[in-house]
């Protein structure tokens, strides 16, 4: 009996066995390959400087990325890429944690990997002395998303897919394959997600096409960080009104009386057809946050997000009631550490928008568990996106949840953040305020050679040139 083909093995078309036994030897000494290194960088952008990013919480973040890189054997020398996203300074410590779990990648062969995915990832997230500063949270967890982003990316560009189309065209049990179901079962079981993804399959076709012709509903936070001027926000509100924009995210929390007046600068100018929601980054007490918001309500938002500590389940909970008569929800997870916390917001009808985040979970394999139970629980998935490399690693996600899991639209939609993309080699494409579907094999987190160089910190050319001109300190 002939062996099944391997999910690495390109498809060949019919010939003798000989042949067939010949090309497929061919491949897996041409294409299956053993990885062979890593390395990780510490690359930061100063955008404290001019106030990006800023909200009442992180008032001076400069995005960054540790930077994986996973080469392989490969005769073509294929590579993978990977990242998680930090706020500058600790960058340093999610690069020794990633050095830390490279032990349990380099030798691997890359189909041994994802014939057992799920095996693959407990062994980064069991380890029995890195998880106990853990465990599947904090600094550990963020380098788990980078190492398993570049993975997958390896996985992708093999198969000569983008991530998106990777996961569409896997079978559900593969997908299931993939995932920890580990202390989730009480929420959602290996048999209920297998026919959640069963019933995806069903109109997937046409669902993908919709895609590929009208892209992923889009909103934009580019128009009113907190540290901008009411003169940026007014420029950036009416370009972006130009540019076919619809819904814009308000940061808020820092001085009530000024968010009324940059609530209602923003609402005056987008007008009341267009929505608009608010987002605090974890500022307010719990009943701070019902009080603040009973305030903005005039303004009609259609979420807060996180208002308050990103580890309060309860307290999201008393505020998702509280708010509920004013027609506002609550958002949050980008902030969220695993899909523990995740079953345990939706358990207790603690958010109203469940807010994945591609580089603060453990990558591909425990979002694929956050969306699975999402749909179980009819609670609508707009995920954080934004910093560097969110935008292009985010939009596979979202784009498979419509087309295999969720089938819906309705309330969903995807961050955007204009920044920094011109950093990757596959940049995100917007068009008419949606996400446009990725065509490049991958995840789309490879980064551009010169801008890795020119960002590391803190020899990289841009950062010497900061401290000389005193812009910056170490």
């Amino acid at each position: 009996m002939r062996k099944p083909t391997s999910p690495l093995q390109p498809t060949v078309a019919a010939a003798s066995p000989a042949c067939e036994a010949a090309v497929s030897l061919f491949c897996i000494m041409l294409i299956t390959g053993k990885i062979t290194g890593l390395t990780v960088a510490d690359v930061r952008f100063p955008t404290s400087v001019g106030h990006h990013g800023s909200d009442a919480m992180h008032t001076d973040p400069d995005y960054s990325a540790a930077y994986v890189v996973i080469e392989t054997d490969a005769g073509d020398g294929l590579k993978g890429h990977g990242l998680t996203f930090t706020l500058g300074k600790g960058t340093e410590i999610v690069v020794c944690a990633v050095k830390a779990l490279s032990a349990h990648v380099v030798g691997k062969e890359l189909e041994d990997i994802v014939k057992n995915f799920r095996d693959f990832y407990r062994q980064l997230t069991s380890d029995g002395q890195l998880r106990w500063i853990g465990p599947e949270k904090g600094a550990v967890q963020l380098a788990t998303a980078a190492v398993l982003n570049a993975v997958w990316d390896l996985w992708a560009k093999k198969e000569k897919k983008p991530l998106w189309k990777l996961l569409v065209d896997m079978s559900p049990n593969q997908l299931i394959s993939c995932i920890d179901f580990r202390y989730i079962t009480d929420a959602l079981t290996e048999e209920e997600a297998l026919e959640i993804l069963q019933n995806g399959k069903h109109g997937q076709k046409a669902r993908e096409e919709y895609m590929a012709n009208n892209g992923y509903p889009a909103y934009t936070t580019s128009c009113a960080w907190l540290g901008y001027s009411d003169q940026q926000l007014q420029k950036l509100c009416t370009d972006a009104l130009k540019d076919g924009w619809t819904r814009f995210k308000v940061k808020v929390g820092a001085d009530l009386d000024d968010d009324k007046r940059r609530c209602k600068l923003i609402s005056d100018m987008i007008g009341p057809n267009n929505q608009m929601m608010l987002d605090a980054n974890q500022r307010w007490d719990v009943n701070e946050a019902i009080h603040w918001v009973s305030e903005l309500a005039v303004f009609k938002p259609l979420w807060i997000e996180e208002p308050t500590s990103p580890d309060d389940i309860l307290g999201h909970a008393t505020i998702s009631k509280a708010l509920a008569p004013l027609g506002i929800g609550v958002a949050t997870g980008e902030q969220c550490h695993n899909r523990v916390m995740f079953k345990q917001f939706l358990q207790a009808n603690a958010l109203q928008y469940l807010q994945i985040d591609s580089c603060r979970l453990g990558s591909v394999n425990e979002n694929l568990s956050v969306l699975l139970m999402a749909k179980k629980f009819n609670i609508p998935v707009c995920p954080h996106a934004g910093g560097v490399g969110l935008c292009e690693l985010v939009q596979h996600l979202i784009i498979f949840d419509y087309v295999s899991v969720s089938q819906s639209l309705e309330n969903r939609m995807c961050e955007y953040v204009d920044h920094l993309h011109e950093h990757f080699k596959y940049p995100v494409s917007i068009k008419g305020a949606a996400y446009m579907l990725p065509k490049d094999p991958g995840y789309s987190t490879e980064m551009k050679e010169e801008s890795v160089v020119q960002y590391q910190f803190p020899n990289g050319h841009v950062w010497q040139q900061l401290i000389l001109e005193k812009k910056v300190q170490l």
